[in-house]
């Protein structure tokens, strides 16, 4: 038989085999070994090997596939050669396999080759053409990779003459700045230089070139002593007469622009005005100074602790107390707008100013749309006065100061665009009247707002007062020292004119020499003559005629730029504008990251649930509460019934049967119990038994609205509500006040029920019987257990629990043992014990050794007797359960007087009336109050935040609130930068 996988095997008889697995395979006749060859013709009875084959033989393969194949046995005698054989079979496989690893590798070498060239070229090709720009590299650093070349590297730089006959004339420079240096002293405004400059030229011209002929006569006085003086002289007169033409050139020019603005200033308010013609410029420049306010007014309310702060920019108005900053600040808003003293501290909490251009002058609180119409003097009258509340309301008890901000719009034609804030006045002293920490609250109130890398500091400093007395230059130099973002301006300079013998010393302070301070700008202006009437047009006036007559200007002191309030205005806003386009979009990008780092805390710590702020927490909170007592309504009758007279006997049961019910029962005959009775019913309905009955309605409506409350709690309700539904409910219930007039009727109604002692049928008195038995048993079990608590574990608690009595828990077990042997003896016994029988029982006591004192025997008789009389009313209760037919037929029979048993149906008969008057007074008037009460402490919490704040609390509560506000203050910034860069 032919061995698979031997050499005699071949391919296709492994293909013939494999047919036992449902496969066929048809091999040509050529391919199979020459063996295969032989057997297949063979066993197909074919002798030609020539011709082709049959069926038979794959089926003779096929079941010789079927057969088990096994290892054929070595012929005796080989000695195990077939086993090396195979050996040397299977390492030459291996080799033959290792001897293919080489072409892979080779292969991939060759192919990874290939690869890597293609790619270089494709790069090569894509890179751009340097050839035309071979002129601009030497031809020497060419040749560099084979050569180099010094002497050709020496020979290709140029001589150092021409270097120098390329660099300008140096002198001559420096004659031309000096001349212009002297020209631009004094005191040409930055606006009107380039005016002027014709005008100079022109003057220049006229004058024959006065610089070069000063210059030929110092040249020439060096050689005459005499002379010299002389050309001094001249040379001094020459430049006064220069500064005097450029002077009045200058005001010629100012008075030219002063009317040209004024035109453009009516032309603008012109154009403002037509809102409905399309004209989009207004909106914008209104929209882009709203929009940075809004979000300034949004960061004053978020909480700086969430490692977000605000750094935009605003203008910090600083300055010692009365040195000028709210006037300051009123010229530059055009309005006298601010609460006003002499000498007193008037701004008591900052005061936020946006300054917007419009067509009207009006001003306007963010959270009033009442506006102030500033060009008439009721308006403006009006809006001090509500400044000053506004300051006075923010100011704690027992401040002088707040740190409460207040936010305030101004609108105007003409008005530059910015955001100011007026700080309270820094003091150095605190004086009577004031509280002890109003210095170092100021102080950090302006420090909180100087801090602000990006706020321009606005320095307001008095000059008619010694420079050494100011306190708030030293507060700027720490919060700045480099000056980066200072403003000085000095105020009151017509004072410090006429005050101060050296005016030198006002240079000193506009130049910054004499502060320790520095600054990007120093200003000189004038607010007035110190009158709290004068109009802002009057002062302008004022401040225009003093520098235009001023020595200060004249002589040089002061430069043109640097005075007037309308040049400081214009000078804040462009810093102020500038400051905002290199930081805001710095600000949205922290904002920006400060958004994602808490949304993604949001999703890690509460995946399901919804973002919702704590605005939006209180209305869901309050919609849950309205409906919870809107179910109160759907509490059926019978259930409110049913717990109103649970409750009620539970209020009024001790009173009956220890003020009614015992004190009758010790009278001997029916008239007198029922005489005694009807007496103590009266004065109980008169007194206290409607006061009782509203009490116990009143806490059963609070029990059931906290019940449908903590239902609703159970059910889905989030538990971030508890502490607010727990106020609401206790504000509700504090305000909620019963109708007193229910007393008075409620009153009758019991009256008249307790007055009735016909009980017409048997369910009657039965129902009577079953409540009088549930009470006097309640009421024995009561009393057993407070009579084992005096006398303490009997014999079977004492051996099991191991438990002993104390000694005076003997006295007392001794005592009952005693008071039980007269109760035998005396069953008819009356409720109190005569003073003969309580010395005969403390005798007795002491006979046995017992020291007892009476008021210990006296009181351990009340529960004994106590005891011994509701067993006894128990099983005369057993008896009347056949009385009532006695009871209809008014049988006289002293074995079944049931007199106790009318009484507890007239009590429960009252109780019924009672429970119902009292459902229908809750369905029909209170439940409906207290809705109205609920309602209404709901509104008074909706517009306190403060209580809101306290109640609804939690990380998940903050956390809500601090993404709305970083989303809100995000979208605010970006609506603000696009508006910004369509500005540009």
């Amino acid at each position: 038989m032919l061995r698979v996988g031997s050499k005699a095997g071949c391919m296709a008889c492994r293909n013939l085999v494999s047919t036992n697995m449902g496969v066929r395979f048809r091999v040509p006749l050529q391919k199979l070994h020459p063996l295969s060859r032989a057997i297949h013709h063979r066993y197909s009875g074919n002798t030609n090997p020539q011709r082709p084959p049959h069926r038979t033989a794959a089926r003779y393969f096929t079941s010789m596939s079927r057969l088990p194949m096994r290892p054929p046995k070595p012929p005796p005698g080989s000695g195990g050669r077939g086993h090396q054989q195979q050996r040397n079979f299977w390492m030459l496989r291996l080799a033959s396999r290792l001897l293919k690893l080489r072409y892979i590798l080779l292969g991939s070498a060759v192919g990874g080759g290939y690869t890597a060239k293609k790619t270089y070229e494709e790069w090569k090709d894509m890179l751009p053409d340097f050839s035309e720009y071979n002129w601009v590299i030497p031809d020497f650093v060419w040749e560099l990779s084979e050569q180099i070349d010094l002497d050709k590297l020496a020979k290709a730089l140029p001589e150092i003459e021409e270097i120098a006959k390329l660099l300008p004339d140096l002198d001559k420079i420096g004659e031309n700045f000096t001349f212009l240096k002297s020209l631009l002293s004094s005191g040409v405004s930055l606006g009107s230089e380039v005016k002027g400059a014709s005008g100079l030229h022109l003057l220049l011209e006229t004058s024959g070139d006065p610089p070069l002929k000063a210059t030929d006569a110092s040249a020439a006085a060096t050689q005459d002593a005499s002379d010299k003086q002389y050309k001094k002289s001249s040379d001094k007169e020459k430049l006064d007469q220069l500064q005097e033409e450029l002077l009045r050139t200058q005001l010629k020019y100012q008075r030219m622009l002063e009317r040209l603005e004024k035109e453009n200033k009516e032309l603008r308010k012109v154009v403002l005005q037509k809102d409905d013609k399309g004209i989009h410029q207004r909106k914008v420049k209104k929209s882009l100074i709203d929009l940075y306010s809004e979000v300034l007014d949004i960061l004053s309310d978020y909480d700086a602790n969430y490692n977000t702060q605000d750094h935009l920019p605003r203008v910090v108005v600083v300055g010692d107390q009365s040195a000028g900053k709210t006037s300051v600040l009123e010229m530059i808003a055009q309005a006298r707008i601010f609460p006003r003293g002499s000498g007193e501290m008037m701004t008591r909490s900052p005061v936020k100013v946006t300054l917007s251009e419009g067509p009207h002058h009006v001003a306007l609180f963010k959270d009033s749309g009442r506006e102030f119409d500033l060009t008439k003097e009721e308006d403006l009258a009006a809006l001090r006065h509500e400044i000053e509340l506004r300051m006075r309301k923010s100011v704690k008890e027992g401040q002088t100061v707040s740190s409460e901000t207040i936010s305030l719009s101004v609108k105007g034609p003409g008005i530059q665009r910015m955001v100011l804030v007026d700080l309270p006045g820094v003091i150095s002293t605190v004086t009577a009247g004031m509280a002890s920490d109003t210095k170092d609250t100021i102080f950090s109130i302006s420090k909180a707002y100087m801090q602000n890398p990006n706020a321009i500091i606005l320095c307001i400093q008095d000059g008619s007062v010694d420079a050494e007395r100011s306190i708030v230059t030293d507060l700027v130099s720490q919060m700045d020292p480099h000056g980066k973002r200072t403003i000085f301006v000095l105020t009151k300079v017509d004072l410090a004119e006429k005050n101060l013998a050296s005016p030198n010393r006002i240079q000193q302070i506009v130049e910054g020499k004499l502060f320790p301070m520095k600054a990007l700008g120093y200003f000189a202006v004038v607010t007035g003559k110190g009158s709290s009437g004068e109009s802002i047009d009057s002062i302008k006036d004022y401040e225009e005629d003093f520098f235009q007559n001023s020595r200060l200007l004249r002589d040089g002191m002061l430069k043109a730029h640097q005075v007037t309030t309308k040049n400081l205005s214009l000078a804040v806003s462009d810093c102020f504008w500038k400051m905002v386009r290199e930081s805001v979009e710095q600000q949205a990008d922290v904002f920006k990251a400060s958004r994602f780092n808490l949304e993604t805390e949001w999703k890690n710590n509460y995946p399901r649930l919804r973002e919702l702020d704590r605005n939006e927490l209180f209305e869901k909170a309050k919609n849950e509460i309205l409906d919870e007592v809107i179910s109160l309504s759907q509490v059926t009758p019978q259930h409110w019934e049913s717990i109103l007279q649970k409750k009620l006997w539970e209020r009024v049961s001790t009173h009956v049967i220890e003020n009614i019910y015992l004190p009758a029962a010790q009278t001997m005959d029916s008239g007198t119990f029922n005489t005694t009775v009807d007496i103590k019913l009266k004065q109980w309905t008169d007194k206290q038994l409607p006061h009782k009955a509203l009490e116990v309605a009143w806490e059963t409506l609070q029990e059931e609205f906290a019940r449908f409350m903590a239902e609703y709690r159970g059910k889905d309700q989030d538990d971030i509500f508890d502490k607010l539904k727990e106020a609401v409910k206790d504000e509700s219930i504090k305000r909620h006040k019963w109708n007193e007039r229910a007393k008075d009727s409620l009153r009758v109604i019991q009256h008249n029920a307790l007055e009735d002692r016909s009980i017409t049928d048997k369910p009657q008195w039965d129902a009577a019987i079953q409540f009088m038995e549930e009470t006097l048993q309640s009421r024995l079990k009561d009393t057993e257990s407070v009579i084992r608590d005096m006398v303490g574990p009997d014999w079977k608690q004492r051996w099991m629990n191991w438990k002993n009595r104390t000694p005076d828990q003997h006295i007392r077990n001794e005592t009952k043992n005693e008071l039980e042997r007269l109760l035998k003896l005396h069953e008819d016994h009356t409720a109190y014990l005569a003073n003969d029988e309580v010395t005969t029982v403390r005798k007795n006591l002491e006979g046995r050794g017992v020291e007892v004192d009476p008021v210990l025997i006296k009181d351990t008789w009340h529960q004994l007797y106590r005891r011994h009389f509701l067993q006894k009313a128990l099983s005369h209760c057993n008896l009347c359960r056949r009385g009532f037919y006695y009871y209809q037929r008014h049988f006289v029979d002293s074995e079944l007087e049931c007199n106790d048993v009318v009484l507890f149906w007239r009590i429960q008969r009252m109780l019924v009336i009672t429970a119902n008057t009292l459902r229908q007074q809750l369905t029909n008037t209170e439940v409906r109050r207290l809705e109205k009460n609920v309602k209404e402490v709901l509104d008074d919490f909706g517009e306190d935040m403060e209580k809101k704040t306290q109640l609804i609390t939690g990380r998940r509560v903050q956390l809500a609130e601090d993404l709305k506000k970083v989303r809100e203050i995000q979208e605010k910034l970006e609506a603000f930068i696009e508006a910004l860069h369509k500005e540009k």
